[in-house]
């Protein structure tokens, strides 16, 4: 079967179930719009697959970003095929609520495209630096004509030799931006070479850093940077979470801090993927940018029979318009997050925070599992039904 020549989705399953002798029903079974999804979302498609979307929740955050600080409840969807996932969430978001809320803040740094120029030498690779580094307003310019939803914020160089590494940054509001910021990236490169006979080998030369994790995004960030941390009373601890604040405390030391010294983790967290992908899948987000939000660390303080606890995302690229976050699913999961649309930036910010206050609720009731023995048991239950 030559799938290049199939013109419909319903025509290249159809053939593929009769070429491989299977029976595609499922996948062919969907409610969003085929034509759009096809012809944004995804090329040679055939069907959907379908995960199954849980809820967790209410979890009570406090953005330090609102003026008014006033407190607000959200339920948090979550597309997951691991059992237990969705029950340990809402266990951390019912600890978080009764404990007087998370309190949240996030700042937005941009996605970026980092390209990579080639020159004669390092005579030369100065030349460029100094370029770069005298016009950005000139580059803001350019990338400001490929789009009026995007604005160019910063660009740094390295050299390397005969390479230079250059790192764009860009506000792309609402929406996540990869493909606002390439096409905005392409115009200015293409400009410093015709004004300095650099040569641009690569539009993406991995300085960005996109799609992988890396040291780079962690010290400088990316998307968004988002802090949450709540304070967990005795009595929270006790009743919800079965643990002790010694307990939780001893638990976050040895596992996130010592343990991931020794394996040489970037990550010092204990999940912080295991929500973030969740969440991705529920509202469209780019699955692969699952890998720069598992970066980030959690800290953890006793006072007397209370805990502090936080985590700090430092590479959070989310978006509420564009890519996936248009179909009919994921749009309805946004809805119900309060978060879908574009709304001049202030969307996607306030989704970031949501995610940061997940994320800590994932972390208090996986630790607080580990503090009380209880971890395999949960999936025994939870994620494996009635197996015997």
């Amino acid at each position: 079967m030559n799938i290049r020549n199939q013109k419909t989705i319903q025509g290249r399953r159809h053939n593929l179930e009769k070429e491989l002798h299977v029976d595609l029903t499922h996948i062919g079974s969907f409610t969003f719009d085929e034509v759009a999804a096809s012809s944004r979302n995804c090329e040679n498609m055939i069907g959907a697959a379908q995960i199954p979307l849980g809820i967790a929740g209410p979890l009570l955050i406090k953005s330090m970003n609102d003026e008014r600080r006033t407190a607000t409840n959200y339920y948090i969807p979550l597309a997951t095929t691991e059992g237990a996932l969705v029950a340990s969430v809402a266990r951390g978001c019912k600890a978080i609520s009764e404990s007087g809320g998370a309190t949240v803040n996030s700042f937005r740094l941009g996605a970026t495209r980092g390209p990579v120029f080639h020159t004669t030498g390092y005579r030369e690779n100065l030349k460029l630096f100094k370029f770069i580094q005298n016009n950005l307003p000139l580059f803001q310019s350019i990338a400001s004509a490929t789009s009026h939803h995007l604005i160019l914020t910063e660009a740094i160089s390295r050299i390397v030799g005969r390479y230079q590494f250059v790192r764009f940054a860009f506000n792309t509001q609402d929406a996540m931006g990869m493909n606002m910021v390439t096409i905005a990236t392409e115009k200015v490169a293409r400009y410093i070479e015709e004004k300095t006979g650099a040569v641009c080998l690569s539009i993406s030369g991995n300085y960005c850093v996109d799609k992988k994790p890396s040291w780079q995004n962690f010290i400088r960030g990316r998307g968004f940077e988002v802090w949450a941390e709540v304070l967990l009373p005795k009595y929270s601890l006790r009743e919800t979470l079965k643990t002790t604040a010694k307990q939780l405390y001893n638990i976050w030391l040895s596992k996130c801090m010592i343990g991931s010294a020794v394996s040489g983790s970037i990550g010092y967290n204990a999940q912080y993927a295991n929500i973030i992908a969740a969440l991705y899948l529920a509202t469209g987000q780019d699955a692969a940018h699952v890998t720069e939000g598992s970066l980030g660390i959690t800290t953890a303080e006793a006072q007397g029979d209370d805990l502090y606890i936080s985590i700090y995302l430092p590479d959070l690229m989310v978006g509420t318009v564009g890519g996936g976050t248009g179909l009919a699913t994921q749009k309805e999961a946004l809805m119900i997050l309060k978060v879908d649309g574009g709304n001049g930036g202030a969307n996607s910010q306030k989704f970031a925070e949501i995610i940061g206050a997940a994320v800590l609720a994932g972390e208090i009731s996986l630790l607080a599992s580990l503090a009380e023995g209880t971890l395999a048991r949960a999936h025994k239950t939870l994620g494996r039904g009635m197996e015997k």
